[in-house]
């Protein structure tokens, strides 16, 4: 095999409206124990800003490195194996995981099996498993062929709901009620308010803009919905819980003073309104607690073993799945053109809300196919 072209879409590390494209050259001579990806497609959420909000902290920018300053987000996506040197991987293994956008993600396997491929990277060795993880398609629990587009875009999202909601059932609601929830029009904020539905754990709550109100009304998974200037309406006399999403400094000290001891626990998860964010040591009422869903995980796997934890996953899965198209619509869109409008929007909270962006940066959906 030649050497292969290799596009990377690249965003400043400080400045994240400051974004460009490198071209570099893959070399096909792998050494050995190494799987090259192709990457075919992947998913660009309001989750995927989360990412680079927390780049460093969490160690997001770490994935897949490039040169100073500049940094690779991390995606959901699907990528096909097209070399290897590794005796326990194929060559046409598809797997879902972590890819770059990029065309190409060459890894370094610390173990393979039939079910998963764990890069052992230096760069990744001390990064959560669950990230690490490559799940090839052909023994994956949650896989299915019609539904690729749906797991790319609500897979890591629903995990983070799945594993948030878990986390406050495992604390007793913290003895609280009812469950707030900002940036209620987001895809991880109707993940964590139908999976509340679902247990019947608490009262989902949804905080939105007057923009998206009749948009999160119509998703029949919140049990009431608010607008962020009209938090102060909720009633303050029975315990509740924050889970934000948007990691507004107005939203989130408009909720703490609000609600003052009544609230109970403070979730943080995602930066929707990233240009907002709060002063936590100013906030009155608890603490805010960043919530790392790879830990929660780690602990049920232990709870419950490797099978149960995916069982009730899918379960979970499934039924959020199957429910999504009354309210998502996917939309594909291939080649660097593609790239930036959409990563622009998501960062500025221009998209839609019942929109899903599935990016590839092949020009079409043959040559994404490897055809």
């Amino acid at each position: 095999m030649t050497d292969l072209a290799n596009l990377d879409f690249l965003v400043n590390k400080s400045q994240w409206r400051e974004t460009r494209f490198q071209k570099r050259t893959i070399s096909a001579d792998l050494a050995p124990g190494e799987v090259l990806f192709r990457v075919d497609r992947f998913a660009f959420t309001a989750n995927n800003i989360t990412y680079a909000a927390a780049g460093d902290l969490l160690g997001y920018w770490r994935f897949f490195p490039a040169e100073e300053g500049w940094g690779r987000l991390p995606t959901m996506g699907y990528g096909d194996v097209v070399a290897s040197t590794h005796p326990e991987v194929a060559v046409g293994t598809r797997c879902f995981g972590f890819y770059p956008m990029s065309n190409y993600l060459c890894i370094q396997p610390a173990s393979a099996s039939a079910t998963s491929i764990v890069d052992g990277a230096a760069h990744r060795a001390d990064l959560s498993l669950f990230y690490n993880q490559y799940s090839p398609v052909d023994t994956d629990p949650l896989y299915s062929a019609e539904h690729e587009d749906e797991m790319i875009l609500m897979r890591g999202l629903f995990m983070t709901s799945f594993l948030s909601e878990d986390s406050l059932a495992d604390n007793d609601l913290y003895g609280a009620e009812a469950v707030l929830i900002s940036s209620a029009s987001s895809k991880t904020s109707i993940a964590l308010a139908s999976r509340l539905k679902q247990t019947g754990s608490a009262q989902p709550i949804g905080l939105t803009s007057p923009g998206n109100l009749d948009f999160v009304k119509s998703l029949g998974c919140y049990d009431q919905v608010v607008e962020y200037g009209a938090i102060d309406s909720l009633p303050a006399t029975r315990p509740v819980v924050f889970v934000d999403m948007a990691g507004s400094d107005s939203i989130t000290r408009a909720i703490h003073t609000h609600f003052g001891s009544q609230l109970r626990h403070s979730q943080r998860i995602g930066v929707t309104h990233w240009e907002e964010s709060p002063n936590d040591d100013a906030l009155p009422g608890p603490e805010r607690e960043f919530f790392f869903a790879p830990a929660q995980a780690q602990k049920r796997v232990g709870d419950w073993g490797a099978s149960g934890f995916h069982e009730r996953l899918s379960e979970g899965w499934t039924a959020f799945r199957d429910a999504s198209p009354a309210w998502l619509r996917v939309e594909r869109r291939y080649g660097r053109e593609a790239i930036d409008p959409v990563y622009r929007d998501t960062l500025e909270g221009r998209t839609r809300p019942d929109r899903g962006q599935v990016l590839s940066l092949w020009e079409n959906e043959q040559a994404a196919a490897g055809r």
